[in-house]
């Protein structure tokens, strides 16, 4: 009997707790997805900018791409013996992992050269990334209030969504009006996050006229 009533008052509360629990649900927060590479990518500054890019960089795009072409061609007999060896009944190890550090040693190489070449390329790219990405922040939270969004997260950390739930375009919209053009050539001796790098090469020059005070 005991059993049954403490059934009957479980029962009777449940109504109560799902009531309870409504307005928690009413308030949950708003959440949306943003894939940030591709709000940057669909801005009009940088389709712009890699379309300026394809003429102001030619000469080094296609020095590339010709050594590209050239690499391939030296290392593709070298895979191809390599891989015909491999493939004999009884092949000799050791012969196969010289001839695998060969391949490997030339393919670094080749790596570094065309790095060294697209160098100029690689920086521009950098550069104007950059400057798109320094107005990223302003254009979420911006695209988050024009939404009433309270949290944000990437696809690929969402189980399913909504199209509706997607406000890339928005992002996109927002870096439009904040950032419509950036510049392609980085200033002489720019590096990737040269702002936060000028500070403390700034501070040397300042001690020596600091000195002569305390005297």
């Amino acid at each position: 009997m005991t059993k049954i009533m403490k059934a009957a008052a479980l029962a009777l509360a449940l109504p109560t707790l799902t009531l309870s629990a409504a307005p928690a649900f009413a308030q949950a927060t708003s959440i949306a997805v943003v894939n940030i590479d591709q709000a940057v990518q669909q801005s009009t500054a940088w389709t712009t900018a890699m379309t300026q890019m394809q003429t102001t960089y030619a000469a080094q795009i296609a020095q590339v791409n010709q050594r590209r072409t050239a690499i391939q061609a030296e290392l593709q007999p070298l895979v191809t013996a390599f891989q015909t060896a491999q493939q004999q009944p009884n092949p000799n190890q050791q012969a196969l992992q010289t001839q695998l550090q060969q391949i490997q040693t030339r393919e670094q190489a080749a790596q570094q050269e065309l790095a060294r070449i697209g160098q100029p390329v690689a920086l521009a790219r950098a550069y104007v990334e950059e400057q798109i990405v320094s107005r990223l922040d302003a254009a979420l939270r911006a695209a988050m209030t024009a939404k009433r969004v309270q949290l944000v997260i990437r696809p690929e950390a969402a189980v399913s969504f909504q199209p509706t739930a997607d406000i890339t375009r928005d992002v996109t919209a927002e870096l439009n009006r904040a950032v419509p053009s950036v510049q392609i050539t980085p200033p002489a001796g720019w590096q990737p996050g040269g702002q936060q790098q000028q500070a403390p090469a700034a501070q040397p020059q300042q001690q020596p006229a600091q000195q002569p005070q305390g005297r």
